[in-house]
């Protein structure tokens, strides 16, 4: 059981990082009272750091959209028992997508053994995982760089996918919901992650368990049935329900108690980001 102020400063993160849920949902979460999380909230929005709403909260003074390198930290176990998953139905000699993120950047980590596989991709952390890869072949999605995601969006991209097909695109998300499909920071990328959707053959979108059903930003890319969402075992039931009454295919992958997934190498760090930046101008 977390200390009172240990609950409200993860209160805060949640504010600031993906949104808030409601009142109700936060008491579950951290199986507290109702009224203990309402006191939580009163206290945080005395101090300045939150702005109550009707049935919860919101961050004041600080972007809401969090970093590539932050968020390459964050569920880490969840998000390489996703990768996993979808490393698995993926074929040698298979022309894949994969999109930008923390959570698609594990899946190019799992994809590093592989002895033929081409791959497109916008994200420069993808990029990175598989640059050393003597069996895979990578295209980048060239375009305007957006630093806080580390990939490039835009017209060039957009217009170079017109001209691709892919037998599997792997989608990420900042929250996903079974109403209105993908939920991002920035029109930009919703814009992008529509076009790489309809250019495969099979659609994945990997999510961990905590963006299920947030609306923390307002720009939305809608799916085409059919497509699936490939999610960790911390997944709400009622969520994972309304997906499949909604007509997506949900895959839910374990996360294992076991393996030592802070073992394993990632790549978080702003400067190896820039260097292959510098690659891909040519300046070496």
């Amino acid at each position: 059981m977390l200390s009172a102020n240990a609950r409200r400063e993860e209160i805060y993160h949640l504010a600031v990082t993906t949104g808030l849920a409601s009142v109700e949902e936060l008491s579950a979460r951290f199986e507290v009272t109702a009224s203990t999380i309402r006191r939580d909230l009163a206290l945080l929005n005395g101090q300045g750091r939150l702005a109550r709403t009707y049935g919860g909260a919101m961050a004041l003074g600080a972007h809401p959209e969090a970093s590539l390198r932050q968020r390459t930290g964050e569920a880490f176990e969840q998000k390489h028992a996703i990768a996993r998953w979808a490393a698995s139905v993926i074929v040698p000699g298979e022309n894949i997508l994969l999109d930008a993120g923390s959570t698609v950047g594990a899946l190019a980590h799992e994809l590093r053994g592989f002895e033929k596989l081409s791959v497109t991709t916008p994200g420069i952390n993808t990029m990175q995982e598989l640059a050393d890869s003597e069996g895979i072949e990578v295209d980048c999605l060239g375009g305007r760089l957006r630093s806080l995601s580390q990939s490039f969006v835009g017209p060039l991209a957009e217009a170079a996918l017109e001209r691709m097909s892919f037998n599997r695109v792997f989608l990420g998300a900042d929250a996903v919901t079974a109403e209105d499909g993908i939920c991002e920071a920035d029109h930009a990328q919703t814009r992008l992650k529509e076009l790489m959707a309809r250019r495969g053959r099979s659609v994945y979108v990997l999510a961990d368990s905590s963006k299920l059903g947030l609306r923390p930003f307002h720009a939305w890319a809608r799916l085409a049935l059919p497509w699936t969402l490939v999610t960790d075992d911390g997944a709400d039931p009622r969520q994972v329900q309304k997906f499949r009454d909604a007509g997506v295919r949900v895959e839910v992958a374990e996360v294992s108690a076991h393996e030592d997934f802070r073992s394993r190498p990632r790549v978080t760090s702003d400067a190896s980001s820039a260097e292959i930046l510098d690659d891909l101008r040519g300046d070496r």
